[in-house]
């Protein structure tokens, strides 16, 4: 057999491998909204997740795969030559491959706005927006870097979506929550926020560490395949990751001990997230010391983060997802103009200077402003419709019963399902 059809074979089910680990990330994502969040809304995530992947996957077939990778311009690519795609497997065009490993990251892109705007979303709103992220928020952001748009020849570098998924989904969730407003009862009438508990933090427990495998592809199989030296770059990446991940949850963990008297558990899972998402974007150009650093900046930008959202900018996230993919992701993307150690690729304290350090920095205001200004319209037009927001009965009874006809998502609690 030719060697280069067996390269060809070994880079396509790295792909798929790695991108079936990131589609097995909407059920950490979903574990982990539902777990931080209220009983009474439990079957809504669940369903706001599904809607997630569903939708995302036939609308980047059809159109977003196109934009996001088709000929074009700096700005977008021309999806038209591109919709439905052609499903050629060589060595120079997988499509197929690369579709499917895009698709997933897509979808990871649209979930992480649902966290920030769970317990009070109107279900068809959710819809809505969850289709425009995929159909063309994501695409047009990922062109500029990985499609061969305009950040990409200035040498902008995101290797596995510290920006183009994170930040840029951070970013929607900021924007959304800010106009959608805070949860009933979120704030008292003097404007002290109050705590609302999930009800189930095994359930977000679980999901962080689902999510903390499933990274295990989002960042190694972003190399594109093992071959041409891509085991030697997954195998640096493995490490990376999973350092950042480690030396953000101790941080947080010993931050939070410190602060409150006692080491937080929820605020310590989402530190592993926060040092997960930090290093996504410098996890292939930056030695294993440099990625624990990444991971112990992000986690404490991450607990300041988080109480200053909630209590001074009173925008209402009930899972913390603007701080751990907003400012995490923002983070990780200036990194790399720190931290940069890869041939060329030098950052600022390995002697780069400041060249690389700005073009990261353009990058993350440019995707910022796309994703706020973008973001802000659409969902000034659900406001502005009535579809944004659940009505108060429907949130205070909870959106399981009033969306979706489910009177509980733990029926065996329900007096009228006892013995």
């Amino acid at each position: 057999m030719d060697f280069d059809v067996i390269n060809t074979m070994v880079d396509c089910f790295w792909l798929f491998f790695g991108g079936v680990l990131v589609f097995f990330m909407q059920t950490g994502f979903t574990m982990v909204e539902a777990g931080f969040t209220r009983s009474k809304n439990t079957g809504n995530i669940i369903m706001k997740n599904i809607v997630d992947f569903m939708f995302g996957s036939i609308i980047y077939w059809v159109i977003g795969y196109g934009l996001m990778y088709g000929e074009g311009n700096g700005f977008v690519g021309i999806p038209f030559g591109d919709m439905f795609m052609n499903g050629l497997s060589t060595d120079a065009n997988m499509d197929y491959t690369a579709l499917f490993f895009q698709t997933v990251f897509c979808a990871t892109s649209a979930t992480i706005v649902s966290g920030a705007m769970a317990e009070r979303t109107n279900f068809k709103a959710y819809c809505i927006y969850s289709a425009a992220i995929s159909l063309f928020i994501y695409p047009v952001a990922g062109h500029w870097v990985w499609g061969g748009g305009w950040l990409s020849e200035l040498g902008f570098h995101d290797f596995a979506g510290s920006a183009i998924v994170h930040m840029l989904g951070g970013t929607l969730a900021f924007v959304g929550a800010t106009i959608l407003g805070p949860r009933i009862g979120k704030y008292t009438k003097d404007g002290k926020a109050k705590v609302i508990p999930g009800h189930n933090i095994l359930i977000g427990a679980l999901g962080v560490l689902i999510l903390w495998v499933g990274w295990f592809g989002f960042n190694p199989a972003s190399t594109g395949g093992l071959s041409d030296g891509g085991v030697e770059v997954a195998a640096k990446v493995f490490i990376t990751t999973n350092l950042a991940a480690c030396a953000a949850a101790i941080t947080t963990m010993f931050f939070t001990w410190i602060r409150y008297g006692k080491p937080d558990v929820s605020m310590t899972l989402n530190g592993i997230l926060g040092g997960l998402v930090a290093v996504t974007a410098p996890c292939d150009v930056v030695t294993p010391f440099a990625s624990v650093i990444i991971g112990v900046v992000g986690a404490i930008l991450m607990c300041l983060a988080i109480p200053f959202i909630d209590t001074k900018l009173k925008v209402d996230d009930p899972v913390g997802a603007v701080s751990v993919h907003g400012i995490c992701g923002l983070w990780g993307t200036i990194s790399v103009g720190i931290f940069a150690a890869e041939g060329d690729m030098l950052g600022l304290v390995h002697g780069g200077g400041l060249k690389l350090l700005g073009v990261q920095a353009l990058g993350a205001l440019a995707l910022i402003v796309w994703a706020a200004v973008i973001g802000a319209i659409l969902f000034a037009i659900l406001k502005k419709a009535g579809l944004l927001r659940a009505k108060p009965d429907e949130e205070i009874a909870g959106l399981d019963a009033t969306e979706h006809g489910l009177p509980s998502a733990y029926p065996d609690f329900l007096p009228a399902y006892k013995d």
